[in-house]
């Protein structure tokens, strides 16, 4: 009974995992989609730079955003 009991928790806690990440995709294709457009019109019309990107672009981008707001918070602690 117990070891169902652990089950549970864990599958549950991968689903909030799997929905967390969806959103945070698709947070950024949309912030994407909103801004870049706006700052840089010109390279966009010119397509130097994509107007939307794609799941997997976003991907790569949470996870550089990830890794430098990691890098900040870890310079940060060491001055403190």
């Amino acid at each position: 009974m117990a070891e169902k009991w652990w089950i549970a928790i864990v599958s549950g806690i991968l689903a909030l995992v799997a929905i967390y990440g969806v959103i945070v995709l698709l947070l950024v294709k949309l912030l994407w989609a909103w801004t870049i457009p706006d700052l840089f019109p010109g390279a966009v019309d010119q397509g130097l730079i994509a107007g939307e990107i794609s799941w997997y672009a976003a991907l790569k981008v949470a996870i550089f955003v990830a890794v430098l707001a990691g890098l900040a918070g870890a310079r940060r602690g060491r001055e403190s």
